[in-house]
This record gives structure tokens, C-alpha cells and sequence, in this order.
């Protein structure tokens, strides 16, 4: 198959550009489009053959759910049973923008969609171009990110074409993803049954912004945690190892003095540090940078590229420092807990207990919480809230009136309990590749 690429930077320059994509689009092909958040891989939503063929480009597994994208609010009656006050008060905030809402699915919305559950995901992106694209459509697209599953997620046109350059119908050519992290999803579909807003999958838009919408949320234990046995993912991104390059990924907990002396410990060739741009000096080995320490939201933007040139450089193993667990920190936490197969080393636990305390594969079951910041190292399932404390001299900043970056008004728990052992510096594997 030849991949088309269709260059668009603007919906009114480039109109004829955006009809092509459309035209590949209502014939039932597949089109990688830009949004805020990262590269999506689209198809009709309405059209079950046409999603189908997403779940073999990517090689995706069938029972993980997609999102729906809208170009407006009035396409979303279609889309679900009913339309709650509070979903109507988050998409007056945060719509277009990286927020996905989960709500009872209406019948025209394919199994394949929904991976067979009762509900959707539904978002409106603040990339004019995608919305520009939906609208030359008229009908909405699912889209998933533009990746081989398990893979890091694309936030450029050339990070699409490395993955799925032959496998698709054309690739959309735009700017950089300006979020750089998949959208925020909540679920509103338990509200009838009297049920808090569930927080499935954290994104820019915060934990502390939706409160300012709907009231207290309850956060899913499986943000921070591997999906519990048996249970099957209510959102994208809870499923399996994910977002992961092929070299190991370690995560480590601790603050710059911390994470700098451990790290220079594993020093060997094929190693590297994945760290943040200050903590380069001091270090004995390659560094990879992902942003800044008091910035999230630049280490939210230069997360998936830096997985990606892990591999472009032929590490075997990278060293992450962990962010702070809050604000959009806690989403990009979220990211690299799942790329490193919930592999954590916890610097602040070991301290305390001595050289011989390894990592933690974090896999406990518990009621939904708040992510904390207290260091401890626990076996057995129960309830969120004792954590291991993040990088002590990190902080978050909260953005003010909803997502700034894109067009548009926006751009596109922490695990109380875990069971794991190990001893030493090294992290035991972890398997389970989202395929």
C-alpha cells in the first residue's frame, strides 16, 4: 500500500488538501491526522469495516476501546443515550481541547468502537486542522494514536511514517503535537448509578481542573497501577505494557542528588540516563533529556520523542527520573510507569531501609484516590494513598482556565499498594507488551 502524504497547514489555505484526506476517509481508508495531544490514526467512526482496519494497521488488541473525535458539539447527540449537566459544563471548559468524556453509547456507534462495551470516549480536539477534516467528512472519526501499539505515541508526521508508512492510506503532514500526551479521560457513565466521576487516564487536563467542573472525582487505581486480572479496559491507555521504545525502561523515584547517584552506578555501554534537562551535570553516563523539572508541561511535550531516539541511539537500557505525581506531571508519570512495565525504583525507600531494597513492580488493587506523596514500601492489595514520593524539589504547575497551548481554547493515586521484590540495583523483567 502506498502512503499518501497530504500536506495541511491550514484548513482555508490548504483546502483542497483537506477535502483528499477527507475523500480517503468517506471511502473507508485510514488517515493519520495531527491534534494537540499526539498524531491519531482516524477512520469513520460510523463504518465497523473501516475501524476494523485500525486494529490491524496498528496491531491493536480488538478489546480496547477507542475515542470518538468531534469538529462540534452538536455532532454528540448522535453519539450517546444522554448528555448529563456535567458533561455539559466540562465541554464549556475544556472543549475543543484534550479532555475525552466516556458516556452511554448510542446504537450507531459500531462494537468495534466501543470494544464492545455499553459506552464511548468522546473528545473535540482544539487542532483546527483535524477539526477542519471531521467537518469536510460529516461524520465523526474514531482515532487512536498513529502508532504500532505498545510503541511511544507519535507527536509528529515523521514518528507516524516510522511506524505506519505502508500500512495506511495517507498521513496528514502538519505541525508538532503542542501537548505532547494523550487526552484526559472521565467517565461519566456511572452517574446514574450514583457513581463520582471516574478518572481513567490522566492528561492535561487536570485532576484539579475537572473538580473545578463536576465536584470530587474518584481516580481508577489502574492510572498509577497494571489493570487489574480479568477486567477489561474501560479507556485506551490502561491496558498492558505501553507507550514503550524497545530499550528497558527503569523508572526511579527521587529527588536530583538521589537519582544522580544511583543512576552513575549503572553505568555500562548501552545504559543511559532519561532525566530532565538539570540533571545532566554530575552525570558519568549518555543522558537523554525530557524536559524540565519544574515544568511539566515541557516534559509532557518532549516525552514520546525522547522514547523514540532511546532506540535511534541503540540503548538497551534507559534510567527514567520520575516526575512529580500532580497537576500534568501525574499524566506524564502515567506514561512512563506503563513504558517501563511498572518497573520503580523508590530512592527514598531504599534510603531508609538500606542498600539492599530493589524496585517494585506496582500491581496492588485498591479503591480509587488521590496520588500522595509518601514514600513506603508495601505488599498486598487495599486501598490508594501511601506512595512513594516523587522528586522532591519537582513541582507542578496548574494551568489557569483550561489548556493553553493549540488552537482553539486548549491543546488536544498513586499506587498506595503494590506487591514486587527485588534486591539490589537491578529491576527484575516485567512482561506484557500491548500488542
Amino acid at each position: 500500500m502506498e502512503t499518501k502524504r497530504i500536506p495541511i497547514y491550514s484548513i482555508l489555505d490548504d483546502h483542497e488538501a483537506v477535502e483528499e484526506a477527507a475523500a480517503l476517509l468517506r471511502a473507508g481508508g485510514l488517515v493519520a491526522i495531527p491534534t494537540e495531544t499526539v498524531y491519531g490514526l482516524a477512520a469513520n467512526a460510523y463504518d465497523g469495516q473501516a475501524v476494523s482496519k485500525i486494529f490491524e494497521a496498528k496491531g491493536r488488541p480488538m478489546d480496547n476501546p477507542l475515542i470518538v473525535h468531534i469538529s462540534e458539539f452538536d455532532m454528540l447527540p448522535d453519539l450517546v443515550e444522554d448528555i448529563p449537566e456535567e458533561a455539559l459544563e466540562l465541554a464549556r471548559l475544556y472543549w475543543p481541547g484534550p479532555l475525552t468524556i466516556i458516556l452511554q453509547k448510542s446504537d450507531k456507534i459500531p462494537d468495534q468502537v466501543s470494544a464492545g462495551l455499553p459506552t464511548v470516549a468522546v473528545r473535540m480536539p482544539a487542532n483546527t486542522v483535524a477539526r477542519g477534516i471531521i467537518g469536510a467528512c460529516g461524520f465523526p472519526l474514531a482515532a487512536p494514536s498513529a502508532n504500532r501499539s505498545g510503541s511511544p505515541s507519535p507527536t509528529t508526521a515523521a514518528h507516524v511514517l516510522q511506524d505506519m508508512d505502508g500500512r495506511i492510506d495517507g498521513v496528514v503532514v502538519s505541525g508538532n503535537a503542542q501537548v505532547g500526551v494523550e487526552s484526559t479521560v472521565l467517565s461519566l457513565a456511572g452517574l446514574s448509578e450514583g457513581k463520582r466521576p471516574l478518572l481513567l487516564r490522566p492528561g492535561a487536563v487536570t485532576p484539579q481542573m475537572l473538580r473545578a467542573a463536576v465536584g470530587e472525582i474518584d481516580i481508577d487505581p489502574a492510572v498509577l497501577r497494571q489493570l487489574e486480572d480479568g477486567r477489561q479496559a474501560p479507556s485506551p491507555g490502561m491496558k498492558y505494557k505501553h507507550y514503550a521504545p524497545k530499550a528497558q525502561v527503569v523508572l526511579v523515584e527521587g529527588d536530583g542528588e538521589q537519582y544522580r547517584n544511583y543512576v552513575n552506578r549503572q553505568a555500562a555501554p548501552g545504559v543511559c540516563a532519561l532525566c530532565f534537562e538539570e540533571d545532566g551535570q554530575g552525570l558519568s553516563l549518555p543522558a537523554v533529556t525530557y524536559g524540565r523539572a519544574a515544568d511539566p508541561d515541557s516534559e509532557a511535550r518532549a516525552l514520546f520523542d525522547a522514547l523514540r531516539r532511546l532506540d535511534e541511539a541503540g540503548y538497551v537500557t534507559a534510567y527514567a527520573h520520575a516526575p512529580a505525581k500532580d497537576g500534568v506531571g501525574l499524566a506524564v508519570y502515567n506514561r512512563l510507569v506503563r513504558a517501563a512495565a511498572f518497573q520503580v525504583v523508590r530512592l527514598a525507600e531504599e534510603q531508609e531501609q538500606g542498600p539492599a531494597y530493589g524496585t517494585q513492580n506496582s500491581a496492588g488493587n485498591g479503591a480509587g484516590g488521590e496520588p500522595g506523596s509518601k514514600a513506603g514500601n508495601v505488599s498486598g492489595n487495599g486501598a490508594d494513598g501511601g506512595s512513594s514520593g516523587g522528586p522532591s524539589k519537582s513541582s507542578s504547575r496548574e494551568p489557569s482556565g483550561g489548556p493553553s497551548n493549540g488552537p482553539g481554547r486548549g491543546p488536544e493515586n498513586e499506587p498506595g499498594n503494590s506487591s514486587g521484590k527485588g534486591s539490589g540495583d537491578r529491576p527484575e523483567s516485567k512482561t506484557g507488551e500491548e500488542g
